[in-house]
């Protein structure tokens, strides 16, 4: 009798082992998808929507140091030019909107902005601030590197300042040099292609503009262009690589077309 019965304390057995098993793997892959799911956590109003305005506590939260970072970038070859500040003013308008009161916080932002472009000596210790508010989220310091690879090449040219800039950002954010180099390769390979080498004519095409356009149809065309294409900081942190190309080479291509009309017609 007890040798009729052994095999079903090896059957019983068996199935104890496979759903020990099962249930291991399944822990697993909870945990995998918790981590992927923090990888690809986003902006949302909910996570601001108790935040006190004040420009002391948005100084120091991790926006408003993004913000000061951006500013310092933007002034890195001595001045925010017109490209650069149509970017910056997007980004205020983008993260604005986050907060319970959007005018008062994109004022407030500004002044940041304002503030810290004008002082250049403090970028490590803003970054490391940075770093220590989004030390546990490396894929919100990727992508901020990442705009503000994008905003040093926004004007078709990335001087020596800036990209020495960008390297001091990425050694305090903790940052590898090699994931900066491969930002640098790709962005200045989006300029590279962008539409600067081809005929005026398609400059005007491209913004949807006859050639007989208004000095000022062009700037508003060009805006309007820009605030639709342009990288969002906040929808880019879960978004695929493939975004982040796509709307980066659009708005190079916008660039560029617009530098080429505003040189032929001296404006």
């Amino acid at each position: 009798r007890f040798m009729d019965t052994l095999p079903l304390y090896f059957i019983s057995g068996h199935r104890m082992t496979q759903i020990f098993l099962l249930i291991f793997v399944i822990t697993i892959f909870y945990w995998v998808y918790k981590g992927y799911s923090r990888n690809q956590v986003v902006y949302s109003k909910k996570q601001f929507q108790h935040f006190v305005i004040t420009k002391e506590h948005l100084a120091k939260s991790e926006l408003g140091l993004f913000v000061a970072l951006v500013a310092k970038v933007a002034k890195a070859d001595g001045r925010v030019d017109e490209l650069e500040a149509e970017l910056v003013s997007n980004m205020f308008n983008d993260i604005s909107t986050l907060f319970p009161d959007p005018e008062a916080a994109k004022n407030i932002l500004k002044q940041i902005f304002d503030i810290e472009k004008q002082v250049p000596d403090n970028l490590v210790l803003v970054t490391q601030a940075l770093y220590n508010a989004l030390h546990n989220d490396p894929h919100k310091r990727q992508k901020m590197m990442e705009f503000l690879v994008n905003l040093s090449y926004i004007d078709g040219v990335l001087s020596t300042t800036e990209e020495a800039m960008l390297h001091t950002i990425a050694i305090h954010l903790y940052l590898s040099a090699d994931m900066l180099s491969a930002m640098l390769q790709q962005f200045g390979s989006y300029h590279r292609h962008s539409v600067k080498e081809n005929s005026i004519s398609q400059a005007y095409t491209l913004l949807g503009l006859s050639s007989d356009a208004t000095n000022d149809a062009v700037k508003k065309a060009y805006r309007s262009l820009v605030r639709e294409y342009h990288p969002d900081i906040i929808k880019a942190q879960g978004a695929s690589d493939e975004y982040l190309k796509e709307a980066t080479e659009k708005v190079q291509e916008i660039n560029a077309a617009y530098e080429m009309i505003k040189k032929s017609r001296g404006i």
